[in-house]
């Protein structure tokens, strides 16, 4: 999805216009740190998995302003008509390299409200810069990565295929969602330059219009089983759907007799539990038990888990639109905050921001985040600054409610979640095949309790500051609000 290698106007404007700022107000040298998070899980769910890391490490490799752009951002005028970049900054840019250093945690990662998922340090130019585009694309991939694990979750063991492309927004929304939807447990994509791009198996049949293009159902079918007897499964709700059924099984048997298999059948519309049970009764009656019954028609996690509990009888889920536009959230609402700055050879500075809404106060200073896990089992995260190291036995704080606290025991293990992804600009990670990714998302998800996985009132795990944070960042607030 190639977004271009290192198209550094791919960005907001104001990032330029604050670089411009910085350059000439004398914090060209300065140091920064900006961390990358969300603050409220998507879905009204109990969780969200990490995605898009890979075309951010590309987009960083190759960060460049390119000659023409420097010519385009030349003509750009202020309301009095002057240039708003003077030559002196566009020469600047034209030899700006990306040089800061990036931790992130992996793809397929399972994370929560308020945790960095992303926290770059260098020079606060270049990290303004990139802002934009680092939470185009982890937004929307995460979005649609967690989307899809809950289609997984809802489906269980029955496959979920993506077949969202004719819905998605535009070519590279389209070719994001393909990614991403892998990643969170779909099995494959009727999107064939991802499969390509990315190895994920392609799926797909044929549409109503390969029905209604023949005199009838029938010779549709059989004429699509002559020129592919190797991927027959007939989309059988044109007409009549039960009869569509029969239709099926008619052809299948001519199938057979040719040395091939009946796949199985499509359902696209109608009440989907009964047209199941009863489709699969006429598929069984008629010596084909193993033909599957798929359905497709506006399925999301929710319809999913609901046809399960009916009783239907479906072993193979289509989804599309609900998919990759992330139905119902339209997006992650991912943030992007300066935590700590230093001039050079000073000390780091916290930086705060406050706001009206507890939610939207940040948390300073340089930071990470360990899992704590017991008997395999995820059982809290902690987010803390790592010029502060923890106590042996930590105690990590709600920042909404100072009340709820929660002790480690030293018996408890743990893994940092940030780890090291670009050292002085230089790419020091490899990057996972997307298979190591998407089967790392499904581990994470095993190691949690079953409760943040619920569709309704799901649990809310337990994230908090370590308590020397909380401090020193109650103190931060309490200062700023004169009355340190």
């Amino acid at each position: 999805m190639p977004i271009a290698h290192g198209q550094a106007l791919l960005t907001d404007f104001y990032q330029l216009t604050m670089a411009y700022g910085y350059f000439r107000g004398g914090l060209a040298s300065t140091e920064a740190v900006f961390h990358l998070f969300f603050r409220e899980n998507p879905f009204d769910g109990g969780f969200a998995l990490a995605a898009g890391l890979e075309p951010i490490a590309e987009y960083l490799e190759h960060f460049h302003f390119a000659p023409d752009d420097l010519v385009y951002l030349e003509t750009l005028r202020g309301n009095d008509e002057k240039p708003i970049f003077d030559r002196e900054f566009l020469d600047a840019l034209a030899e700006m390299r990306f040089t800061c250093d990036v931790d992130a945690v992996p793809e397929g990662t399972v994370v929560f409200p308020q945790e960095p998922l992303l926290r770059v340090r260098g020079p606060i130019m270049q990290a303004q810069i990139v802002e934009t585009l680092l939470l185009n694309m982890i937004n929307f991939q995460t979005l649609v990565a967690t989307k899809a694990a809950r289609l997984a979750i809802a489906a269980g063991d029955r496959p979920v295929v993506e077949f969202g492309l004719r819905r998605a927004q535009g070519p590279d929304g389209g070719m994001s969602a393909s990614r991403a939807a892998y990643i969170g447990g779909c099995a494959g994509t009727s999107n064939v330059l991802a499969a390509k791009t990315w190895g994920i198996p392609v799926r797909g049949t044929h549409a109503h219009s390969w029905v209604m293009a023949f005199d009838g159902e029938l010779e549709a079918f059989e004429t699509w089983a002559e020129v592919l007897p190797n991927n027959s499964l007939f989309l059988v709700d044109t007409y009549d759907t039960l009869q569509g059924v029969r239709n099926a099984v008619e052809v299948g048997r001519r199938l057979r007799e040719r040395g091939h298999r009946l796949i199985g059948i499509r359902l696209d519309s109608g009440d989907l539990a009964y047209l199941s049970r009863e489709a699969r009764a006429i598929l069984d009656e008629g010596g084909f038990p193993d033909a599957a019954i798929m359905a497709t028609n506006d399925l999301d996690e929710r319809v999913i888990e609901s046809l399960g509990q009916q009783g239907a009888a479906i072993g193979l889920w289509g989804v599309g639109t609900r998919l990759v536009t992330a139905y119902e959230e339209p997006a992650l609402g991912g943030v992007y905050k300066l935590a700590a700055t230093r001039a050079p050879g000073g000390d780091w500075v916290e930086k705060i921001k406050l706001s009206e809404q507890a939610v939207k106060t940040t948390t300073p200073g340089v930071l990470q985040v360990r899992r704590f896990f017991e008997h395999g089992e995820a059982v809290g995260d902690m987010i803390y600054d790592e010029r502060h190291p923890p106590a042996e036995q930590p105690t990590i704080v709600d920042p909404a409610d100072l009340t709820r606290r929660k002790t480690f025991h030293h018996a408890a293990t743990s893994e940092e979640l940030l780890s090291p992804l670009f050292r002085g600009g230089k790419l020091v990670a490899g990057l996972p095949s997307i298979e190591e990714i998407r089967t790392r998302a499904r581990s994470q998800l095993a190691s949690f309790h079953s409760g943040i996985k619920r569709f309704v009132n799901p649990h809310v795990y337990p994230v908090g500051l370590e308590k020397s944070l909380y401090e020193r960042k109650t103190k931060l607030i309490l200062d700023a609000k004169g009355f340190g």
